[in-house]
């Protein structure tokens, strides 16, 4: 496995169709063979723990210009059990998103060359920081009141940040998923051998593996078959 972890956000629009699809729901259920495990937490009580309704309300009322979930998505070891991997990204969300709505899917596709499982995770994290107040589904999303918290919008916590203290907390946050995993590896009987960094980084000369799409794999398939069939 080599390690992977990404972080990008959504815009105004696009939460609850990415939310289907990486929950194998709705138009995107032929997917659904794929799919190991999906769990959510921290959502607001009008949700009543429907994530679909969370992120189409975002979608409907978050600012235009906004962003309305952020995502994480990973490698998982294939050494861990199903289970294992989800008390991985259980413990993960509670580093990320320890009072933020959000919702994990573990999909374990097959490499088309190989055949060998692929673990990896979505998790859509919303921004918005849960503080206690009852607020209405309408009045979730709008601009957050310092001076009257209850008559304005949960306060999101990703603001004022500058790009350099963007960067430092993508390696942090990198670094913490490595570590994270390695532990969980070694709980489990396994050598712990995920590294965060760049080859670069850590005096490696190899280049990191390529991801090939569908046509570079359907092409190296033919090529194989061919030389098979040679004499």
């Amino acid at each position: 496995m080599t390690y992977h972890l990404s972080v990008k956000t959504g815009g105004k629009g696009a939460a609850a169709r990415h939310a289907k699809y990486i929950g194998r729901r709705g138009a995107f259920e032929s997917k659904s063979e794929d799919l190991v495990d999906t769990f959510s937490g921290n959502l607001p009580g009008w949700t009543s723990g429907d994530t679909t309704k969370f992120w189409q309300t975002a979608d409907k009322y978050e600012r235009s210009n906004a962003a309305v979930y952020r995502e994480y998505e990973g490698a998982l070891p294939a050494e861990l059990t199903h289970a294992q991997m989800r008390e991985a990204l259980e413990e993960w969300m509670q580093h990320v998103a320890p009072n933020k709505p959000y919702e994990v899917a573990i999909h374990e596709p097959v490499a088309a060359l190989g055949g060998v499982p692929q673990p990896h995770f979505h998790a859509m994290v919303s921004d918005r920081v849960l503080d206690g107040i009852d607020r209405p589904a309408e009045l979730h999303f709008r601009r957050y009141n310092p001076k009257k918290p209850e008559a304005g919008g949960s306060k999101k916590d990703s603001g004022g940040r500058t790009p350099l203290a963007l960067r430092n907390e993508l390696k942090e946050t990198r670094k913490a998923f490595a570590d994270l995993l390695n532990r969980h590896l070694t709980a489990n009987g396994h050598a712990p051998r995920l590294d965060h960094r760049s080859h670069q980084e850590r005096g490696l000369s190899a280049e990191p593996g390529r991801h090939l799409g569908p046509a570079r794999v359907q092409r190296l398939r033919t090529a194989q078959a061919q030389a098979a069939t040679s004499p």
